[in-house]
């Protein structure tokens, strides 16, 4: 699942370009025993089964480096946007466990990551694909990765706004035309005029956004 997304668009032009490096690692490397069992039923009883701390804790061990920050993808953790991205991007080394099945022992949490992160309130079957949207949104934020580096600083989110419209040629299409301002010219205008159509497009689609800022 992870090398087919990490070897197509940004994220494959990122490790070619060597700036990212990203490995993948399972955690029955580090599982005990014949069959390298990694998930045991919950105490108490229930249903699904529960990734064991044991595996985990080995793993850190071996692949922890001072500089690293390790995360747990999980649906308890704070939700992930844009401000995290950033945050993250600033990392020299980002460790991320993906949450599968049931859960997680709930003593990885509470003892071996430094937060949760979760990408959302829904419910995924598999946690690396949470961890490579992390990946994603991290890794073309690095300098050097988009061709445009204003790109990443213009998009939604990155000012607390959703984004200005977008358009491109032909200037007319079906009857259906692009804005004048946009064919002036008249870059300050331009300017303000995008300003305007983010705040209103926020104000209409995020109104939870307008109320933080």
């Amino acid at each position: 699942m992870g090398d087919g997304i990490l070897g197509e668009s940004m994220l494959r032009i990122a490790q070619e370009k060597g700036l990212a490096k990203i490995n993948l690692h399972n955690l029955r490397e580090w599982a005990a025993g014949k069959h390298r069992v990694t998930d045991e039923p919950p105490y108490g009883g229930g249903a699904g089964m529960v990734l064991k701390v044991e595996p985990i804790a080995d793993a850190l061990e071996a692949l922890r480096q001072p500089e690293s920050r390790v995360i747990l993808l999980s649906a308890q953790g704070r939700r992930f946007d844009q401000a995290v991205a950033r945050r993250l991007a600033s990392e020299k080394h980002l460790l991320m466990i993906s949450g599968h099945y049931e859960g997680v022992d709930q003593r990885v949490a509470d003892h071996l990551v430094d937060e949760e992160i979760s990408l959302g309130d829904f419910v995924l079957t598999n946690g690396t694909l949470a961890a490579l949207v992390v990946a994603d949104a991290v890794i073309r934020l690095l300098p050097g990765v988009l061709g445009d580096a204003q790109s990443a600083a213009d998009e939604s989110f990155s000012h607390g706004l959703l984004e200005y419209p977008q358009y491109t040629r032909p200037a007319e299409f079906r009857g259906w035309k692009v804005p004048d301002i946009l064919l002036s010219g008249h870059h300050a205008e331009i300017a303000a005029w995008r300003r305007e159509q983010a705040l209103a497009r926020t104000h209409e689609r995020r109104p939870d956004l307008m109320a933080l800022r």
